[in-house]
């Protein structure tokens, strides 16, 4: 499931990864809430959206687009508090949650990191094969997120372990040295 947070807009997807860089999209569609509704019910609104999905859905992993900087302060806030009740309505399922920056998310379908909307939603419907781009752009985008994950989480994992592998290397390193220390002191 790929998310592209926003509090007026937010972007949920579902892809179904394959053999290779093989990528289905199942279904996407975009949250919307008005401005000028109250703040907690707006994020109730995204919320019951996100368990609507998930039950739906049943994903594997969410990923969600991470929060970087943004020049406006409160849209920042509002996104990275967006994408907060889609994480938790996760992790409730025990349902693994990732974050991907932008800059990956563009790198991974475009080939750029600096692609503009119109590259990355132009690839997203090239790569899925669809007759028409999503729109609105927050809709391609949490296609695109959905898509980064398929294609980046092997990588992450043969990271993910080769990073636990040398820890305890590390460890074993250290205590053989300790044993040492102590063998020539005593």
């Amino acid at each position: 499931m790929g998310v592209d947070p926003g509090l007026t807009r937010c972007g949920v997807s579902m892809v179904e990864g394959g053999a290779g860089r093989t990528v289905r999209a199942i279904a996407v569609d975009v949250v919307r809430t008005p401005a000028d509704m109250d703040l907690s019910q707006r994020l109730l609104r995204i919320s019951d959206a996100a368990e609507e999905w998930i039950q739906t859905h049943r994903p594997e992993v969410v990923a969600i687009e991470r929060v970087f900087a943004q020049h406006n302060v409160r849209t920042a806030m509002g996104t990275a508090q967006a994408g907060g009740v889609i994480a938790l309505a996760a992790a409730r399922r025990e349902i693994p949650v990732m974050f991907h920056t932008p800059s990956e998310v563009k790198a991974a379908v475009t080939g750029s990191g600096t692609a503009d909307k119109k590259q990355v939603t132009a690839m997203v419907t090239r790569i899925l094969g669809l007759a028409a781009p999503p729109k609105p752009a927050d809709a391609a985008d949490a296609l695109a997120l959905a898509i980064c994950h398929c294609w980046r989480a092997p990588l992450l994992e043969r990271m993910a372990r080769a990073e636990a592998l040398a820890e305890r290397a590390r460890q074993q390193y250290t205590q053989r040295l300790e044993q040492q220390r102590k063998a020539v002191r005593g």
